[in-house]
């Protein structure tokens, strides 16, 4: 405490309250090293066992460090030998264990062979392929060994080949004794009398050898089962008896199965007999396939196989199976292509008749499935025969459309003359059936009979929405009847084949747009007769689709009443194509008229002998293909189509003429009157092409009527008069521009002609003013 004030004071900081404070800080501070001085005495006696610990420790460890000196120079050294002893005993022993599993591979390799051996000795064919089977199983296993290949192996490997073909050849011998063929030269095999040649032998009773080893056919099938060679065998079988007996059998109605059994044998082979149809029945064609079957069953096929499973199990079936899996796809599709389809009815009301078909299929192949050569899911024939009605739908669609086709195809020229008279050949349709329709008409009829007639009494006649007097192909009639006689049957039908059978009809039509037009290009282009024709078809057949509709509209299935079935759509293509088809015609025509009319020398200078011959051999050039033209189409377009057209065609040809001369810019008086002498010939011989009836007499009143038709007949004729007219004349006839000079040529032209024929006079001068 003294020295604590010292320093203080020393310090020269010392006061009373700091003093006090600082002492009672010292006080606690001795408390604190008394407590230190206690715990340091506790504590040492702890330090003082722990050093002696530490001490006992690094004893120990010098003694380790001895230790595992020892171990390294000494023990380590052994136990390394020891290991290595080890690992080559063990290997010693898997090489042991591997060369003790090849050896046992081998010895089983060799027993299975002496014991293939003896079994094939004694016929016993099975255990002979079994034993095979399992040397193969060895020698797989052997040869599964990697990095332990034996030179042996190779041997052994022919020797199971050669052991196996071994088999293979005595099986082959044995079955070969089992069926027998005798069949035609290959080349000759397709043929009738080549089928009747072949023949099938079944052994039917067992050889002595065979009895005394007790060998039955089993056994070889059997065997071939097991060596994985019985399909090979039985496909080549299948195939044999495909091609030499039940196709055969399905192709020729005229043949027949003649089984005959003899004394160890049974012998199958043919007949022949005169057929009754182009092709037999499936009733005939099921009973004599089921005749092949029974007498394949009975002899051969009914042998139940073992035969090896995937998953390794075995699965027990009969011969018959396998040979069905194998040959019934083939079979079934040739009895449906070459016997059922021949069995579609082509006619509706037969189709009921079918049912006896569908029965016989239904026992056809119960028969088969219960031999076994049918599995119980099969059903591929009756599905066929059961769906008839669109077999029937799908064949009577085909057949029309074929048919429809071969006469659009036929010749167009080969014609026939129809009338408003004339109701043709097309099928009289019946009275519509009870139902909805026939209370609509009774209705009708009620407020018909209550209602007071306002009609006017004047009555159209029966011919007013008749196609004229015509003539068309002969093809086209007999199409149309297909249409009609086709809708025919689809009222007949059941609702499916009526909707396919009526949309057929529709095809029909669409398929003569796009096929007559393009398989008779050439000709309807060249021959004006042709033309015609197709004009007359395609106009006889749309006058047809305009109420083909509605006449079946309550016949045909409810599907197609409500306003579907009806052909009014395919109306306006099918006048378009005959219209155009003819206006190309005229089109041609008029060209060959205005080309002649081009070598009259534009009707110039006709003082000149040569010019006038020129015009004068144009002239009748042009009349000449207009008669020609008017016996073309005589009796074959209808008069008013006729007439217009040779009208058309006559119009352009005094068109041109008048053009021609009202262009001259001077015609002379002996130019005038031979110009007169050629338009004479035209007013004179024109009317003559129209010759639209071939009764003679009956044309007079169509060639009075020719200004009707020739719009510039009367033009022309006011040309011949100005021609032969003085200028007085030629003023009367224009009349102020209200004579009938002035109604076919205007001021101007009448001008330029009085200048043209009349030289510059008062006279003329006067004329020509008073042309206004």
């Amino acid at each position: 405490g003294s020295l604590v004030a010292a320093v203080l004071a020393h310090s020269g900081r010392l006061d009373k309250e700091d003093l006090g404070t600082r002492i009672g800080r010292l006080s606690r501070r001795g408390e604190v090293c008394n407590m230190i001085n206690k715990k340091y005495n506790e504590f040492l006696p702890s330090m003082q066992s722990a050093e002696d610990l530490v001490s006992k420790v690094d004893g120990l460890s010098s003694n380790i460090d001895l230790l595992k000196a020892g171990i390294e120079n000494e023990v380590q050294q052994d136990l390394n030998v020891a290991v290595a002893e080890f690992t080559e005993l063990k290997q010693q022993l898997e090489r042991d264990t591997l060369v003790l599993s090849i050896l046992k591979k081998l010895q089983e390799f060799d027993t299975a062979i002496k014991d293939y051996n003896t079994a094939l000795l004694e016929k016993k064919y099975v255990t002979a392929a079994q034993q095979l089977e399992k040397a193969r199983n060895s020698l797989k296993m052997l040869e599964s060994r990697k990095g332990f290949e034996l030179k042996i192996l190779k041997a052994l490997g022919t020797e199971l080949t050669v052991q196996t073909q071994n088999m293979l050849y005595h099986l082959g011998e044995e079955w070969q004794k089992l069926a027998v063929w005798k069949l035609p030269p290959s080349k000759e095999s397709s043929s009738l009398e080549s089928v009747m040649h072949s023949e099938l032998h079944l052994r039917t009773v067992p050889s002595k050898e065979e009895e005394i080893a007790g060998l039955p056919v089993a056994s070889v099938l059997q065997a071939f089962a097991v060596l994985g060679e019985l399909h090979t065998k039985l496909k080549i079988f299948g195939q044999l008896l495909l091609k030499y007996i039940l196709k055969p059998l399905i192709s020729y109605p005229s043949l027949q199965p003649f089984p005959e059994e003899q004394s160890d044998i049974f012998v199958l082979r043919f007949k022949s007999e005169e057929p009754n149809l182009d092709h037999s029945s499936p009733m005939e064609v099921f009973y004599k396939i089921q005749l092949v079957f029974e007498v394949l069953h009975k002899y051969l096929l009914n042998v139940p196989l073992v035969q090896p499973a995937e998953d390794k199990k075995e699965c027990r079936v009969t011969l018959a199976e396998l040979l069905g899996d194998m040959i019934w796809e083939e079979l079934s599709d040739c009895l449906i292509q070459n016997c059922l389809v021949n069995s579609i009815p082509t006619n509706s009301s037969k189709l009921e008749q079918y049912i006896e078909v569908i029965k016989s299929t239904e026992e056809f192949e119960k028969a088969l499935k219960n031999m076994h050569f049918l599995k119980g899911d099969t059903t591929d024939l009756l599905e066929y025969a059961r769906n008839v009605n669109s077999h029937f739908a799908n064949k009577k669609c085909q057949d029309v459309i074929v048919a429809a086709r071969n006469l659009m195809t036929s010749e167009i020229h080969n014609t026939v003359k129809i009338t408003p008279d004339s109701c043709g050949v097309l099928p009289r349709l019946p009275g519509p059936a009870t139902g909805d329709h026939l209370k609509m008409e009774k209705t009708s009829k009620l407020l018909h009979n209550d209602m007071v007639n306002l009609e006017n009494e004047t009555k159209l006649s029966q011919y007013t929405f008749s196609l004229p007097t015509c003539r068309i192909s002969s093809s086209v009639e007999k199409l149309m009847e297909l249409a009609y006689q086709t809708l025919l049957e689809a009222t007949a039908s059941t609702d499916q084949c009526c909707i396919q059978l009526f949309y057929s009809v529709r095809n029909i039509f669409q398929l003569f747009y796009d096929v007559v037009p393009t398989y008779h290009k050439e000709n309807l282009q060249k021959l004006p007769q042709l033309a015609a024709i197709h004009h007359n078809n395609c106009m006889y057949i749309a006058h047809h689709l305009l109420t083909l509709g509605h006449q079946f509209r309550y016949r045909l299935t409810n599907i197609l009443c409500d306003g579907a079935a009806t052909f009014v759509d395919l109306v306006p293509g099918f006048r378009r194509l005959g219209m155009e088809c003819f206006l190309a015609q005229m089109r041609v025509q008029k060209g060959e008229i205005l080309e002649r009319l081009s070598s009259a020398r534009n009707f110039s200078n006709m003082d000149d002998e040569e010019n006038y011959c020129a015009a004068n051999k144009a002239i009748r050039q042009v009349l000449h293909q207009l008669k020609r033209l008017g016996k073309v189409w005589q009796d074959v377009l209808p008069v008013n189509v006729y007439c217009k057209a040779m009208g058309t065609l006559l119009n352009t040809a005094l068109s041109e003429i008048i053009t021609r001369i009202a262009a001259l810019e001077d015609i002379s008086a002996e130019d005038a009157d031979r110009l007169y002498s050629l338009c004479r010939t035209m007013v004179e011989e024109g009317p003559q092409v129209f010759i639209p009836l071939p009764e003679e007499d009956k044309n007079k009143k169509y060639q009075e009527e020719v200004p009707v038709y020739v719009q510039k007949w009367m033009t022309f004729k006011e040309l011949m008069i100005i021609l032969q007219a003085n200028l007085q004349e030629i003023v009367d006839q224009w009349a102020d521009g209200k004579g009938p000079l002035a109604a076919e040529f205007s001021a101007a032209e009448v001008k330029s002609l009085i200048r043209a024929l009349f030289q510059n006079t008062e006279r003329r001068a006067a004329a020509l003013a008073k042309i206004k």
